[in-house]
């Protein structure tokens, strides 16, 4: 009785796989894995050129030349991200990269891609605590109230995520010096130095303050 069962049931698979592939689905399946693989593996190569563009970049002493390999970089970069969107990594390449050139705006519209719910999984904690400081960095330059509120908003956000960080702690701080917060400000440049001892920015701001740190 079971070895009927079993052998009926054999029969019922070896019909379902003969009529799947007579349809082509098995074919289509792995055609698709391995073009998804294929789209993986070029996205990434594009990545790595972008990031050792970037890397060229900014150790380029000549103006002229470091824009046209942080423009390549973005290119790149682009790429990269036509293959895989979901990558936050290659948005946040494309953000430097415009950055470098002094396209903050723009710069800034590749963040909040990366950043966003869909691509933001790709990243870990320490990942997106740079990221999000990157973004604060960028919004600080604007100078204007709104994106100082903002920044904020990052770098607190930053600063729970990677709290080793004395660089995201100091700006932390010069924001509350901006938004007149002085006893905020005061916490955040403590922090800084504890983080690290010789963070001189963050020790001049509270011997301004008048701290006892």
């Amino acid at each position: 009785m079971v070895i009927d069962l079993v052998m009926q049931a054999a029969i019922i698979l070896i019909t379902l796989f003969m009529f799947l592939w007579m349809q082509k689905i098995p074919q289509n399946l792995f055609t698709k894995f391995r073009y998804r693989n294929r789209s993986s593996y070029a996205a990434k190569r594009h990545f790595i050129i972008g990031a050792q563009l970037l890397a060229k970049s900014r150790s380029t002493k000549d103006r002229s030349s470091s824009i046209k390999l942080a423009k390549t970089a973005a290119e790149e970069a682009d790429k990269s991200i036509s293959l895989d969107p979901k990558d936050a990594a290659s948005h946040i390449l494309k953000a430097l990269a415009l950055d470098m050139q002094g396209f903050s705006t723009s710069a800034l519209e590749a963040l909040d891609v990366a950043l966003s719910p869909l691509a933001a999984k790709s990243l870990s904690g320490g990942e997106r605590g740079d990221a999000l400081f990157k973004r604060a960095e960028i919004k600080i330059k604007g100078s204007k109230r709104g994106l100082i509120d903002s920044a904020v908003e990052d770098l607190v956000q930053s600063v729970k995520l990677k709290g080793d960080n004395p660089t995201a702690y100091r700006l932390l701080g010069e924001c509350y010096e901006k938004k007149e917060m002085k006893e905020e400000a005061v916490d955040a440049y403590e922090v800084a130095l504890r983080v690290d001892p010789q963070c001189t920015a963050a020790r001049d701001a509270l011997n301004r303050l008048g701290s006892t740190q």
